[in-house]
């Protein structure tokens, strides 16, 4: 009988390691497991890894052979940045004539504050690049180290065009054993202040994540499972662990990224708003269109070119604390009960909340004595939660992990309503109401910046508190809502699940098809260096002219076969009514008008009435939805048309002519999507026809000349 494969996820969060195993056909999850995260074990968090590993193995009876792909999450990165447990970080700044000028002071970023009163240490040195020696290269590192520096960084005016003096840098660097790296490792983009502060910003990481790295690699060696262990990147993407050694900045926030990807993996979430809810924080991110949204994170406050999932974080959780000032509930966190050091009133047995109490303490040193805690005659202390809130109001479902006793609840709530001359449920209203409203604050924002369609937006609970928060607000802002699949585990889920990623951007003015087929080259060798299957590889080519930035996205599986998760095709009917309500026409009114792969595209028509009903204008509305459901696309006023890998040159070049705007100046090209088979190609960025076709002809090569393309345009 053939042995069941499995890929593994590990999530190293701040209190507890989490571990899930998935089914590699089916993609159930077959178990679960949570432990402490070994934080102060003389191997750190990499012994929680390895003991979590060997257990969640055990009890599924998985032989290490079994184990078909392994990655793991972690908040290291992001933890060592917030609490400065940074390396020192020596930079040897290089250029020549008059940019060498510039560069002097741009490749010399000072001390960097990575949160209040935490530094990033530097120390600078300026190399002309002229006749540059190894004696000279040698000279300036051992000055620096002396001062200090536990790390080199080679930054040169134009080193992604020639990386030569910075490679030289690095290779003396290492022959003396210093961690080197250098700024065009980390991005091809020209901005040598942005390129030099994150290449920084990387370098004082390398030694901890060294570390880590080389003891959790062990630890999966010595389990004897074969398959190369993957570490969860910002992007929702993963990569190997040697990726990891060169650029530990990438896993940076990676913890916030494998939440969403979880949840995506499993739900049919078009245009929805992210809630992982933990005990201390929620984690809120934005799903268009199918797809979670990226920008450059920041670090300090300064931008790096470091791209990341928008995540935005409050501190508004299950076990938020309540403040009380003046007999009135005022405030709903940011400390909660595990940083006050108390237990939920919501999972106290009802038999040990007696003669209950309001009693307030202050749970940090500075904080103000306002947080609401319940003393009990027994000498019992809870702490009053938005946990007890939710459960008091019937929000969270039975069964669910934040699922509680409401007896006890009910009787801990009594004292504090009378506290505020409210009733228990009026209590718990207000607290709710209080967390709603500071958390649509964010939500509003992010709705606003990405142009969602609040009537098309559900809202997604992940994480241990999703219950907690998510269905009160929604039902209160008149969203639809849902839990996430094993909400709990969202984030390891996520983890086992990732695809390999990388990205390449580079700084080119009106790129040529020579230039777009390099990077693309260049995208495909490194993301199989981190770990993916040549044959898996699917890349994206993104233009943006404003910035003139060239950018190659690449996606790849580990195994010899990419596949999606088992999701069933959605019936048509059910097709059409998703499509109908995205763009908020009717079904009636709604019709399939072409179908390619696993693309449907769906069209409505509307007549508008102008000038006191005089003119009518026919409008149309098109959404185009995967096989499991999931709008990937809409917008009104569209054309689009279906054509054979054959007959694309002819057909695209007049389709493009006919909704192209020409005028004295230029032609105005039309934005245009085109979708076969597995693929969703954006090519809303390319400023020429020329450009346009000579990336679709790349992308389609593949292609049989039978097979058939929908192709969108609009202005």
């Amino acid at each position: 009988m053939e042995r069941k494969k499995v890929r593994v996820g590990i999530d190293v969060g701040g209190t507890f390691t989490d571990a899930a195993v998935i089914d590699n056909e089916t993609f159930e999850v077959i178990g679960k497991m949570k432990i402490p995260t070994t934080h102060h074990d003389e191997d750190g968090v990499a012994k929680g890894i390895v003991q979590i590993l060997n257990r969640i193995l055990e009890s599924q009876g998985i032989l290490p052979e079994d184990v078909t792909f392994i990655a793991h999450g972690t908040t290291q990165a992001t933890n060592a940045l917030l609490e400065g447990d940074v390396a020192r970080v020596g930079i040897i700044g290089m250029g020549t004539g008059l940019d060498g000028m510039s560069a002097r002071s741009e490749s010399n970023p000072g001390d960097i504050e990575l949160a209040p009163g935490k530094f990033l240490k530097t120390y600078h040195t300026f190399l002309d690049s002229k006749n540059l020696t190894d004696a000279d290269i040698e000279t300036a590192i051992d000055a620096l180290v002396q001062q200090g520096a536990e790390v080199i960084v080679a930054s040169e005016a134009y080193s992604v065009d020639d990386p030569t003096n910075e490679l030289r840098v690095i290779e003396l660097a290492n022959r003396k054993g210093i961690y080197a790296t250098g700024g065009h490792e980390i991005s091809q983009l020209y901005g040598l202040k942005t390129r030099t502060r994150t290449a920084v910003v990387n370098a004082s990481l390398i030694p901890k994540m060294m570390e880590t790295a080389n003891m959790t690699e062990k630890s999966v060696k010595n389990a004897n499972i074969q398959s190369q262990l993957m570490i969860m990147r910002c992007d929702g993407g993963v990569m190997s662990i040697d990726e990891v050694r060169k650029r530990p900045i990438l896993t940076m926030l990676s913890g916030l990224a494998a939440g969403v990807a979880g949840a995506l993996m499993y739900e049919k979430i078009s245009d929805g708003i992210f809630f992982e809810v933990g005990g201390t924080s929620v984690d809120i991110s934005v799903i268009k269109n199918g797809k979670v949204m990226i920008q450059n994170a920041q670090v300090g406050g300064h931008r790096t070119y470091l791209q990341s999932l928008d995540v935005r974080t409050l501190g508004i959780a299950g076990g938020s604390m309540i403040k009380v000032s003046s007999g009135k509930i005022t405030d709903v966190g940011p400390r909660s009960a595990h940083i006050a050091g108390k237990e939920y009133e919501a999972f106290a047995p009802a038999d040990e909340i007696v003669s209950p109490k309001v009693k307030f303490v202050s749970p940090r040193e500075g904080d103000p004595a306002e947080y609401a805690i319940c003393e009990c005659g027994n000498g019992r202390e809870f702490s009053y939660t938005l946990a007890g809130a939710a459960n008091i109001l019937g929000y969270v479902p039975e069964g669910d992990y934040a699922y509680g006793n409401k007896e006890a609840a009910v009787k801990a709530w009594e004292a504090l309503a009378a506290h505020v001359g409210l009733s228990v449920e009026e209590a718990a209203r207000k607290v709710m109401d209080i967390a709603i409203d500071k958390t649509m604050k964010t939500v509003n924002e992010m709705i606003q910046d990405y142009e969602l369609d609040r009537a098309f937006v559900t809202l997604v609970g992940g994480g241990g508190s999703g219950a907690v928060l998510v269905p009160a607000m929604a039902e209160r802002e008149g969203f639809k809502s849902q839990i996430a699949s094993n909400a709990p585990y969202v984030s390891t889920i996520g983890v086992a699940l990732a695809m390999v990623k990388e990205q390449l951007e580079r700084t080119v003015v009106n790129p040529t098809e020579e230039d777009i087929k390099r990077i693309r080259a260049d995208i495909v060798e490194r993301i199989v260096q981190s770990g993916a299957s040549e044959e898996t590889v699917e890349v994206t080519i993104e233009i943006d002219s404003q910035k003139n930035i060239l950018r190659a996205i690449a996606t790849g599986s580990t195994e010899l076969r990419s596949k999606d998760l088992g999701q069933q095709a959605m019936p048509l009917e059910e097709m059409t009514a998703v499509a109908a309500s995205s763009v908020d026409q009717s079904p009636e009114n709604t019709r399939l008008a072409a179908q390619s792969g696993r693309w449907s595209l769906f069209e409505a028509e509307q007549t508008k009435k102008s000038l006191f009903g005089l003119m009518k204008k026919k409008v149309n509305y098109v959404a185009v939805l995967d096989r499991e459901g999931v709008v990937r696309f809409k917008k009104s006023g569209v054309q689009f048309t279906k054509v054979t890998k054959a007959a694309a040159d002819d057909q695209l070049n007049e389709f493009l002519d006919d909704n192209t705007i020409y005028s004295d100046a230029n032609a105005t090209i039309p934005k245009v999507f085109a979708f076969y088979k597995e693929k969703m190609l954006d090519l809303t960025g390319m400023q020429t026809k020329e450009q346009l076709l000579s990336i679709l002809t790349l992308e389609t090569e593949m292609l049989k000349s039978e097979d058939e393309m929908i192709v969108i345009a609009y202005q």
